[in-house]
């Protein structure tokens, strides 16, 4: 029984040794020998055994304090009782290493695997985070290229309304031209009209004229 216990306890001790310390890929086979031991009957197994071994534990320390008890008692003693003293307090010492080795294997088992899914949680984040600031980026660009080409297309607007203003200016020019001139061919008309019907009057003077003295010849 002690020699089972010492090779069980030197085995949890590298297990536990092997989850402290990272050694090559040495931690990777303890974590999925602790999971498969975690995994199906394994659980159930492993309760029975810490049941069985402190139930052990507690019959070595009762016959422990009765060997003291009787110790006390009879004032010695025997040195059949010193070894039975001594056994039981070597297996209960090593039972009760043991079960504390299981426990601190399972602790470190499970924060190390917290540790792992925390890890991948926090790289996900982290790729998320550059995914979203790149398509942050690229939404400032898309900004900043959509607001040059509106500054640009504002300059375009801005020159073809003054474009627009000065060919109304110009149109209204002519326009203003086109009426001046229409007026001063309208008085030409009025003046060529005048002049004919002035040339008219002197045409029938002319005539008077011509028949007066031809009736005077």
């Amino acid at each position: 029984m002690i020699h089972l216990l010492f090779l069980v306890l030197f085995a949890e001790g590298a297990v536990a040794l092997l989850l402290m310390v990272k050694v090559g890929p040495l931690r990777e086979l303890a974590m999925r020998g602790v999971d498969q031991v975690k995994t199906g009957k394994g659980p159930a197994t492993v309760k029975t055994l810490a049941c069985t071994l402190s139930v052990i534990l507690m019959s070595n320390v009762a016959s422990i304090l009765k060997i003291q008890n009787r110790g006390f008692k009879l004032g010695t003693v025997s040195p059949m009782d010193q070894v039975l003293w001594r056994t039981h307090l070597l297996e209960a010492s090593l039972i009760g290493y043991t079960l504390f080795l299981a426990f601190v294997i399972d602790r470190l088992h499970h924060y190390l695997r917290k540790l792992m899914t925390l890890r991948k949680t926090s790289s996900t984040s982290r790729e998320e985070v550059e995914k979203l600031q790149m398509e942050n980026r690229s939404l400032r660009e898309k900004e900043e290229k959509s607001s040059s080409e509106t500054k640009k297309l504002q300059r375009e607007i801005a020159k073809l309304n003054e474009s627009m203003k000065k060919l109304k200016s110009e149109t209204e020019e002519h326009e203003t031209k086109a009426s001046v001139a229409e007026a001063h061919v309208n008085a030409l008309q009025k003046q060529s009209e005048e002049l004919l019907l002035e040339y008219d009057r002197l045409l029938e003077d002319n005539q008077i004229l011509q028949t007066q003295l031809l009736s005077r010849v």
